[in-house]
């Protein structure tokens, strides 16, 4: 029989192991941590019995996910929340943009550049099924659907900060940037709006999902299935070395490139190898988990309607943040990105005490505490929230490193998605899975499409080792 030897049990190191598992290879998952699960876990914070996602939390590309597609969700028990809005982007003045699942309500909640909006995302929306599969695959090869992917590059390819200016209002370029500051790069670069493009797309077509019960609930639920197939677990075992691991005729990682050339020193062709070891990491997140007594006090009501909300004012002040944390500088207000996903799974809360989660871009390594300026900018929007607070928690840096050495420096997009890196991973090839050794495949959100609990990265990866073997 072949063996596999899956190193990491993050949403990518699972998907490769069930496609493996699937087509008869024996399995065996090995995880440094002693949690399961990366960073799609759910924890209770910051008071006993609150719900809250570890990392990963809104999923708009897991629906259209060809991995998530052959699983039978319904039998495992994962059921999708929606809020009414994904997406609110608050202004100064006590105004609100809003991303509604429908394109054509979003369209007519922004006036004047509804027509230019519903003709930017509406077809790629309508045709997300048929789009999906480019976009979730390596960049270098002949899309399907060569039209409809070179009409979605014209919103994709240019600079987020060139696109916005197709807007003639705020409200529509705020709402935009604050979608396309995901990317976590400098907004004025090429091929960072394939980020936010993608998710407003998807968004319009399957909406901004999370799992009820928490995102947890959907690995717990991937990890029973696998232990059904024989898939077996190992926590608390860090690979080092190739020749740490006993014989195996596949390996696949779920590692960052830095880690996988290290397991791979000796056996990984030269050029590869330092690809992996220059490989760059990207700005850092600043996460703080608040219990909060009735909810957000949002300035405008319908901020507290949405699942996501996107705090960074303008496009101009989101620009200029975004564009500090890249050159290592922490901006006095930095974008934070609020998470109410309570609003979507009321059962996540404690009576009148619901979770919320929230995390600011800060620079890669940041060794401070951007707590307050978390709170800051929430209490910019909603004034009399810090009164509400009940009890908070946060994850520096440094902790976030530690929990999960994917995320080298606090980067938990694991490696910066700059053009190259984000098209085309961690070396520059057709095959972005191969590392150069035989069998040896890297499957981790480094490699296309890149992060998110698709596990597109391992459904790829291990097809890719199946095809070989």
């Amino acid at each position: 029989m072949t063996t596999a030897i899956v190193v990491g049990s993050g949403p990518n190191g699972l998907a490769a192991a069930t496609v493996l598992a699937r087509s008869g290879v024996e399995v065996t998952v090995l995880e440094a941590s002693e949690h399961l699960g990366g960073g799609a876990r759910s924890v209770e914070t910051p008071i006993e019995g609150l719900l809250q996602d570890h990392c990963a939390a809104v999923h708009p590309m897991a629906p259209g996910s060809a991995y998530l597609q052959s699983l039978d969700l319904g039998a495992m028990g994962i059921e999708w929340g929606y809020a009414p809005y994904d997406a609110a982007h608050p202004l100064d003045d006590g105004d609100v943009a809003l991303l509604s699942t429908s394109v054509t309500e979003t369209a007519e909640s922004l006036g004047p550049d509804g027509r230019r909006w519903a003709a930017m995302f509406g077809s790629p929306s309508k045709n997300f099924d048929k789009l999906a599969p480019g976009i979730m695959a390596p960049m270098l090869r002949v899309p399907k659907h060569p039209l409809l992917l070179a009409r979605f590059g014209m919103v994709a390819g240019p600079p987020p900060a060139l696109v916005a200016k197709m807007f003639r209002d705020e409200r529509a370029r705020a709402l935009f940037m604050g979608v396309a500051a995901h990317a976590m790069q400098p907004l004025t670069l090429p091929l960072v709006t394939g980020i936010g493009a993608g998710i407003i797309a998807a968004g319009h077509s399957v909406g901004w999902p999370v799992v009820k019960g928490g995102t947890g609930k959907f690995t717990e639920a991937v990890i029973a299935l696998l232990r059904d197939l024989g898939v077996r677990f190992e926590t608390g075992h860090r690979v080092s070395r190739l020749h740490e691991l006993p014989r195996h005729d596949l390996l696949i990682l779920d590692v960052h490139p830095h880690a996988a050339a290290s397991i791979l020193a000796g056996h990984q062709p030269s050029r590869a190898r330092r690809a992996y070891q220059k490989f760059k990491p990207g700005p850092a997140a600043f996460k703080v988990d608040l219990a909060i007594e009735g909810g957000i006090p949002w300035r405008n009501p319908e901020t507290a309607l949405a699942g996501t909300v996107h705090l960074g004012g303008s496009a101009a002040e989101i620009i200029a943040a975004e564009r500090e944390v890249s050159a290592g500088r922490m901006p006095q207000r930095p974008f934070v990105l609020v998470g109410q996903q309570y609003v979507a799974d009321p059962a996540r809360a404690l009576g009148s005490i619901v979770p919320v989660y929230a995390y600011a871009h800060v620079p890669n390594g940041f060794a401070g505490d951007a707590s307050e300026q978390v709170i800051a900018q929430i209490e910019r929007f909603a004034p009399g929230v810090r009164e509400r607070i009940v009890a908070t928690s946060s994850r520096s840096v440094a902790q976030a490193e530690a929990e999960n050495a994917n995320f080298v420096g606090g980067d938990i997009l694991t490696g910066a998605k700059s053009p190259l890196q984000f098209l085309l991973g961690p070396r520059i090839t057709a095959q972005p899975y191969d590392t150069g050794v035989p069998g040896v495949y890297l499957c981790s959100a480094a490699t296309p499409p890149g992060p998110g609990i698709h596990g597109m990265g391992g459904y790829n990866a291990a097809h890719r080792a199946l095809r070989l073997v």
